[in-house]
């Protein structure tokens, strides 16, 4: 990690069988969420903010349409990860435009 990094808080909870699970903690104002299907999906921390702008709006309706409201746990969008990339830089660029600030999601 570079300098003025955090790492990420993590816990484990250990289940009935004795297997243990780790979480990591997401950053005040951002949310995980995983993009991708099957087994091409991967995890992504990203601001609240971006539930607000347009094409983050979009994914969550192609989400809704493949998943309906009935998801459980992390929102998963139906999307190929490098289409997503190119998304959040969209959304990323076009925020920046409007403030002039940045919310630390992206360190994990």
């Amino acid at each position: 990690m570079g300098m003025g990094e955090k790492s990420p808080r993590s816990f484990q909870l250990h289940h009935r069988d004795g297997k243990k699970q780790e979480f990591r903690g997401v950053p005040k104002g951002c949310m995980a969420i995983k993009v991708g299907q099957g087994e091409e999906q991967q995890r992504f921390v990203v601001p609240v903010m971006y539930i607000n702008h347009p094409l983050f709006m979009q994914l969550l309706k192609e989400a809704e349409e493949e998943y309906g409201f009935d998801q459980k746990g992390t929102i998963t969008i139906p999307c190929h990860v490098e289409e997503f990339r190119n998304v959040r830089g969209l959304i990323d660029r076009d925020k920046s435009l409007h403030h002039n600030h940045h919310v630390g999601c992206f360190g994990f």
